[in-house]
């Protein structure tokens, strides 16, 4: 594994300092299962692409996502900066990933003098949270129903891996995230999530969130691309919103982040959208 180029980017903000880092390598093609997830482990960002094989000609690319700790089905903001990676060395224009979740399409562009990309989700679905589930999610979290927004019901929301939503009643709920780990750990390995996705409602056209990841071997995601998808398909059931928004996420960490995401299909196709720099 010495020979691994890995590069490191982080998405959703044109700030080194800002965003979410995640580990890309273009050249993942002689590498086991285990020598990738050392390799994410090494790294220590909440996620790491790796590009299996690729074709450039026809610009396809099998990507594979790890964490820290296990591999995932998909991720947002490593696609965004896999795309970034890649535009910069084959030109913008439509790159297709074939990821474990299905197949993404990314548009690599300049806008103005930044390069950008913009991932479309595969189908999206939402339903409710069984009640028990609910409650001891919120135990873990140290919040009551109290604290929620009853305008936002709680959902398990999926667009490539499943997240629960949950609607914070006031910023300040928000900005005070002390959970317990282990705790929430258990309860979304049982369910199958992937993050908590913890939001607040400004406006009908912008939403703050936090994205606690302790499956992922992090306390805390700082711009989760795969959540804001699968937000989006959320809002699109419950007909609530606009049908294009922004979600800032991280600022409570420092490392603030600005997601864009539009309704792209009529089955719930998410548009993701954000900008990605070499660090």
């Amino acid at each position: 594994m010495n020979n691994v180029e890995i590069l490191r980017y982080t998405a959703f903000t044109h700030d080194p300092k800002g965003g979410n880092p995640a580990g890309v390598v273009l050249d993942a093609s002689g590498l086991s299962d285990a020598e990738m997830l050392a390799v994410a482990a090494e790294v220590g960002y909440s996620e790491t692409a790796f590009v299996t094989s690729r074709d450039d000609e026809s610009r396809t690319f099998r990507v594979r996502y790890f964490a820290p700790s296990a591999e995932v089905a998909f991720c947002g903001h490593a696609t965004i900066a896999t795309s970034v990676a890649l535009a910069e060395r084959i030109g913008v224009g439509r790159l297709t990933f074939d990821t474990n979740a299905g197949e993404i399409a990314v548009d690599a562009f300049i806008d103005g003098e930044t390069l950008r990309a913009t991932l479309t989700s595969v189908p999206t679905r939402s339903t409710p949270v069984a009640e028990p589930v609910l409650d001891e999610t919120l135990a873990a979290l140290g919040w009551s129903r109290d604290d929620l927004d009853r305008a936002f019901p709680p959902h398990v929301a999926f667009a490539g891996n499943d997240h629960l939503m949950l609607a914070a009643g006031s910023r300040e709920r928000l900005a005070d995230l002390d959970y317990d780990f282990d705790g929430l750990r258990s309860i979304m390995t049982r369910e199958g999530w992937t993050t908590v996705n913890l939001f607040w409602r400004e406006s009908d056209e912008r939403f703050h969130s936090r994205n606690p990841f302790p499956i992922g071997g992090v306390v805390e995601d700082p711009a989760t691309g795969a959540a804001a998808a699968a937000f989006g398909g959320y809002l699109r059931i419950l007909g609530t919103g606009s049908d294009e928004l922004t979600i800032i996420q991280g600022v409570d960490m420092g490392q603030p982040s600005e997601l864009k995401v539009s309704i792209a299909e009529a089955d719930g196709r998410t548009r993701v959208s954000g900008g990605a720099v070499e660090m």
